[in-house]
Formats: structure tokens, C-alpha cells, sequence
């Protein structure tokens, strides 16, 4: 038997409510019951994803807000003024959505609220069933758990190993090991390569799995639940949801 990440997301999903859904660690915003966008400050914006890479200049962005914001039409106008092609604006944003919803659905200690009515101003690019948030959820979670099972890494700063400051590693690693300073987070090193912050979690576990990092001093607060945490079996995608992860899973994991 399955155990729901959030109950008030699935009674909201079965209410087929509108608004956002606010947690400690980020919010969901949803339209009919279905998930239309999330964020987290764990996890770079979809403005930082698109930005980051050279894709979309800021200043384009920054215009894109200030014309479609009011409207909550900011997706639609990146694709109508050709900016952004609808596809690949798909899939970025549902990348950014699951990585933060990764977070927003981590186990919360504080008030969980809903806001009915409100809507975001990027506007629906992909509705996402609730139940397909969740599964994702515990399958990130449980993959983060196989390669390295200490949530600790997560939100402590990330410092190389000086002893293995001439090994040889892939150039995405390197990337990340330059960054590693013992100041900057795994949030904060994703945000400056703009990467997702999943994908920069697995990097830094695969990390201290190899030796190249060091342990964090004292252990640190989780932003995100463990294997243990994210109660219940994960299930099989259904055939509906297949094609919508398949594509977004391909695209990601093409820069694991």
C-alpha cells in the first residue's frame, strides 16, 4: 500500500482545487486538482534553468515578465514571441517543477496552508497529475539513497578533498569540485551552474561515495526526506504517465 507524501495534496488533487499549496521547504501551485508549477529555494527557477546556459538572455526574460506577468502568460509569451520553443519550453519547466516539488514535498514541520484562487504568473505550461508529483518524489528520493544513504550532504557545504585535488574526474564533476569552497551548498553551487538541484545532489552523494568531498563537520538539517521518510513502495508508472516522463527522464538524465 502506497503512503501519500502530502494527504492534503491528494485531498486537493481529489477536490480538483485551484491555488497554491504552501510547505516549508517551497510551494505548489494547482489548477483543477493538477499540478501547474512549483518552486523551492533549494531549487534554481525555471528563469535560472533557461538563463544559465545561454539559452535565453535575462534581459529577455526580464521583458517576458514585464509583459506577460499581469497576465500570468510568461510561458506562452516566450513561445509566441519565438524566444523559447514550445517543446523545449516544456521540458525545462517540467524539469524545474519536479525539482522543486522534490523539495516542497519534503516531511515539513511547520503549518502546511492553501490559498485558493491563486495562480502563477509563468501561467500552465504541462499540468501534472498530483499522484504523478509524488511518485517522482520517492523514486528521486530512493535513487539518492543508492548512491550515497546520508541525507547530511544535501544542505551542508560542499569542499574537495585536498588530497585528490589532482584526480582525474568527468568534466561535469570537475565543474562542481571547483565550486566546492566549503561555503557554497549543493542549492547554491546548482544555482551558479545552472543546473537542477536533484541532479546536483546526486552528483555531490556519487561524490562522497568516492572519496572526493569532505564530510560534513556535524550532520546536517535536511531539505529533503530520506528513503525511510518517503514512506511506501514506488509504484510502476501508468501508461499516461509514461509519456510525460519519458521524454522529461531522458533529458535529465543525459547530464547525470
Amino acid at each position: 500500500m502506497r503512503t501519500a507524501v502530502s494527504p492534503m495534496l491528494v485531498r486537493l488533487a481529489e477536490e480538483r482545487a485551484t491555488g497554491v499549496l504552501v510547505r516549508d521547504h517551497g510551494a505548489l501551485y494547482l489548477a483543477d486538482g493538477q499540478v501547474v508549477h512549483a518552486e523551492s529555494p533549494e531549487a534554481p527557477g525555471l528563469d535560472v534553468l533557461l538563463t544559465a546556459g545561454g539559452r535565453l538572455k535575462p534581459d529577455s526574460w526580464a521583458d517576458a515578465v514585464a509583459q506577460a506577468g499581469s497576465r500570468r502568460e510568461v510561458a506562452r509569451f516566450l513561445v509566441d514571441s519565438g524566444q523559447v520553443g514550445g517543446g523545449e519550453l516544456e521540458i525545462c519547466h517540467l524539469g524545474a517543477l519536479f525539482d522543486a516539488a522534490f523539495f516542497a514535498l519534503a516531511p515539513a514541520s511547520g503549518p502546511t496552508r492553501f490559498r485558493y484562487g491563486v495562480a502563477h504568473w509563468i501561467g500552465t505550461v504541462r499540468p501534472v497529475p498530483a499522484e504523478v508529483v509524488e511518485r517522482e518524489a520517492r523514486r528521486r528520493s530512493l535513487l539518492l539513497d543508492s548512491v550515497w544513504p546520508s541525507p547530511a550532504w544535501d544542505t551542508a557545504p560542499v569542499k574537495r578533498r585536498a588530497q585528490h585535488a589532482r584526480r582525474e574526474v568527468s568534466p561535469r564533476s570537475q565543474s562542481l569540485l571547483d565550486l566546492a569552497d566549503g561555503v557554497r551548498t549543493p542549492a547554491a553551487i546548482a544555482r551558479q551552474l545552472g543546473r537542477p538541484a536533484f541532479n546536483t545532489l546526486v552528483e555531490v552523494r556519487r561524490l562522497a561515495a568516492e572519496g572526493l568531498i569532505e564530510a560534513p563537520a556535524e550532520p546536517a538539517e535536511s531539505a529533503r526526506p530520506s528513503g525511510a521518510e518517503h514512506a511506501g513502495a514506488v509504484e510502476a508508472p501508468s501508461v499516461l504517465d509514461s509519456a510525460l516522463l519519458r521524454r522529461l527522464r531522458e533529458a535529465l538524465e543525459a547530464t547525470l
